[in-house]
């Protein structure tokens, strides 16, 4: 009964953005107050406890509110200067291919802004981005939020790994003993379970820039087909190795603050030379129809043609997100001195009503203050009048509302959810209380789990480093009882906690603000799902594999019938090809 009960907060979200695909302001509204009467009646969760972990998060929803506006408002200003066109002839320049442009734009871009920036801002500023080289507002949020997923274990300069997984075992004493045991140290287990999520990563994640053509093509395409998308599967592998080899060797050998970082940089100088000259890309190009035949729900309030008839360079089109790009990791890397400064002004909020929930906030480490920095001195460089800037912010004002209403229920959700175990009940919290259960029920089998265990988590906290926190040490414990190398099992929990972040609610609440999609947060988590039910599946199944070796067991046998799903699916899009050519 207990365990039912910790899952009915995450059924009714599903029930209500999923099933009856309600806006996210009214769905977590009545999830929210499910929660509170469950963590009440339930768990005897004082009404002071409740309301202290609802303040906290408020506080974190203010925190995302400041990132949305400042990706918002950065659209606005370069839409308003005229920059917008520039950049789009920019990639229209390197492949007109709407599905090579989504990879470059999302897969290689948008990880080295995880890497950079985290708190799920890469996709508030690639949903935008993609709006104004001519996607429709729906694909862009679609595609924004995949990229949500391999790189995210090594967003923020590594924090999901060196704070999550390294808070969650630090000092506890089945964690020292079998450090002790095998004459290792924290710091040494913490860099090697970064090694192996990497690897782990490595497997599933070169296949998401397959995933993201596949589903452009299949939910916006003329011919709503999976096929069509993997056509450019020569470009999309090509694509992923790009990123994911730097990526794992930067994790193995350097540590977990920058594989995202250097991955996606080494990837974007790779690809795009060689997509320019047409190398591996399809020689069909894939375009969406013409703008009057889109479906109503694809497209949001936010126009995608620049209003200001004045041409603005290459050079300074471009110039907004290189100093994005370059103020979020100066601004994170300690040995620079930025970082010191910049975390000096913090605002700590101590025992919350006597309850012992804490929250600080570093407003000027939010990725958002950057975004409106460098927004603000862009309409300096780009010349934009005092006009351009007022629309630019009013507009940006008007989308923030919107997020909020929706965010302003659902991160108090999640911290009311989160720290039920302050109660009188003397339970453990939901999050504890589910995965508790799941380890009964799977046992030996837990490798499959695991992951899954993990995007719970940052499904219902909104990170992976939370999720990492929360289940990090439960997850060394049950590898611990059946026997199996805790490092394999840690990692497959921060896979998880990454591949969870595409379908977080407030991820999808602020990322659909972005884009003007406010109030399609079911239809976006619903497709959301195939892509995050084939990252945690595949993650447990090579997990298995990776613990019981190659040989006639359900992980192995999974991980063949996954990769035979795939050629298969390749193959017939082949088929396909040779069939229309005939005709």
């Amino acid at each position: 009964m207990l365990i039912f009960l910790s899952l009915l907060p995450i059924l009714a979200i599903f029930f209500f953005l999923v099933i009856l695909r309600w806006s996210a302001k009214k769905g977590m509204f009545y999830s929210f107050i499910i929660t509170i009467l469950i963590a009440f009646f339930g768990w005897q969760m004082g009404v002071v406890d409740i309301t202290a972990a609802s303040f906290k998060g408020v506080l974190t929803a203010l925190e995302v509110g400041v990132i949305v506006f400042g990706a918002v408002l950065l659209l606005n200003v370069l839409k308003e200067s005229g920059a917008v066109d520039t950049i789009r002839a920019s990639f229209t320049s390197i492949s007109p291919d709407r599905r090579v442009q989504a990879i470059i734009v999302a897969w290689l871009f948008g990880t080295f802004l995880e890497g950079a920036a985290g708190w799920g801002a890469p996709a508030t500023v690639v949903g935008p981005l993609l709006i104004a080289l001519g996607f429709p507002a729906l694909a862009a949020v679609m595609i924004a939020l995949m990229l949500q997923s391999t790189p995210v274990s090594y967003g923020a300069v590594g924090t999901p790994i060196l704070v999550g997984v390294n808070t969650s075992l630090e000092n506890k004493p089945v964690v020292n003993s079998f450090l002790d045991a095998e004459g290792m140290e924290l710091s040494t287990f913490v860099f090697n379970i970064g090694g192996q999520v990497s690897i782990f990563h490595a497997m599933v994640g070169l296949f998401i820039p397959l995933f993201m053509s596949a589903m452009l093509t299949k939910f916006f395409g003329k011919n709503r087909s999976f096929l069509e998308g993997l056509k450019v599967w020569p470009f999309a592998i090509f694509a992923g190795l790009a990123f994911v080899i730097p990526y794992t060797l930067t994790a193995n050998f350097l540590g977990p603050e920058f594989p995202s970082i250097i991955g996606g940089l080494v990837g974007l100088a790779i690809v795009i030379p060689l997509a320019r000259k047409g190398f591996l890309t399809p020689k069909e190009t894939f375009e969406f129809e013409p703008r009057s035949k889109w479906h109503p729900s694809w497209i949001s309030e936010m126009f995608s043609e620049a209003r200001a008839p004045k041409e603005i360079t290459m050079f300074k089109a471009w110039l907004p997100y290189v100093l994005v790009a370059v103020l979020l990791v100066i601004t994170r890397i300690e040995a620079l001195g930025l970082n010191a400064l910049m975390s000096s002004w913090t605002i700590s909020f101590d025992d919350i009503l006597g309850t012992g929930i804490e929250h600080s906030l570093t407003p000027l480490m939010i990725p958002g203050v950057v975004f409106i920095v460098v927004a603000v001195t862009t309409g300096w460089i780009h010349k934009l009048d005092m006009k351009g800037m007022g629309d630019a912010f009013s507009a940006s004002w008007k989308t923030i509302l919107s997020a909020m209403a929706a965010l302003i229920v659902s991160v108090p959700l999640v911290q009311v959810f989160i720290n039920s175990g302050i109660n009188g009940a003397g339970y453990e919290s939901m999050p504890l209380v589910l995965a508790n259960g799941a380890a009964v029920l799977f046992g030996d089998s837990w490798p499959l789990i695991s992951p899954t265990i993990g995007a719970m988590g940052a499904f219902a906290a909104g990170s992976n480093t939370v999720s990492n926190m929360m289940f990090g040490l439960f997850q060394f414990g049950v590898a611990e009882q059946i026997n199996m190398n805790p490092l394999v099992i840690v990692a497959l929990q921060a896979v998880g906690g990454a591949a969870g972040n595409m379908i977080c609610v407030h991820n999808v609440v602020a990322a659909s603000a972005a884009v003007g999609m406010v109030g399609k947060e079911g239809t976006i988590i619903t497709r959301l799902l195939i892509p995050t039910a084939f990252y945690i599946v595949f993650a447990g199944a090579i997990g298995f594999a990776w613990v019981n070796g190659i040989g006639f067991n359900i992980g192995f046998i999974l991980v063949v019938a996954i990769l035979a799903l795939i050629l298969i699916m390749i193959l017939r899009s082949y088929r396909r090809t040779e069939k229309n050519v005939e005709r």
